[in-house]
């Protein structure tokens, strides 16, 4: 690879990691092309990134960025699950290793704290972004729904009241 090429790549993995949340680094040793292909698809469909990494490269782009203290985890065959969402990247990334034991958990990064392969675990089971968006919709839309069957209860009870008077007489 010429200098100038290696320069590209670190310039782009340097701003992968500014822009992302959490990063997620994992050897991917014994995976076949269709499994870590599977794998780009399914972390792609959950809005996140994964790049099979360079260490050296990698090592160079983390420099001045939140993820810099995962330096030490780049060492053997490394790719790295990146996410704006702090969640996404971990869980779809867990599921697969949970699936696939070639996939191996090194470790993670998230707001500047190494995380361990059992911190990545745990993290994957929080719900993500949009799950907890939905929840709270959910929580805002229930009393405004009760509100307009309570408004709605007394005028239909004062029409069944009316409608059986109306059937006695």
């Amino acid at each position: 690879m010429l200098r100038a090429e290696k320069a590209k790549v670190i310039d782009d993995l340097h701003g992968v990691f500014s822009a992302s949340e959490i990063v997620v680094v994992t050897h991917y040793k014994g995976l076949s092309v269709p499994e870590i292909t599977d794998l780009r698809r399914q972390v792609r469909g959950a809005g996140a990134s994964f790049n099979v990494t360079k260490n050296r490269l990698a090592k160079l782009a983390v420099e001045g960025t939140s993820f810099e203290p995962l330096r030490d985890l780049f060492v053997g065959p490394t790719a790295i699950a990146c996410s704006s969402d702090p969640v996404a990247a971990a869980k779809v990334v867990v599921d697969f290793a949970k699936k696939n034991d070639k996939l191996v958990l090194v470790g993670g990064g998230f707001g500047g704290n190494i995380l361990s392969p059992d911190q990545v675990r745990a993290l994957s089971s929080l719900p993500s972004l949009d799950e907890l968006r939905a929840k709270i919709l959910s929580l805002l839309n229930t009393p405004a729904s009760r509100l307009v069957g309570l408004l709605q209860a007394p005028g239909g009870q004062m029409a069944r009241v009316l409608k059986a008077y109306a059937e006695k007489a």
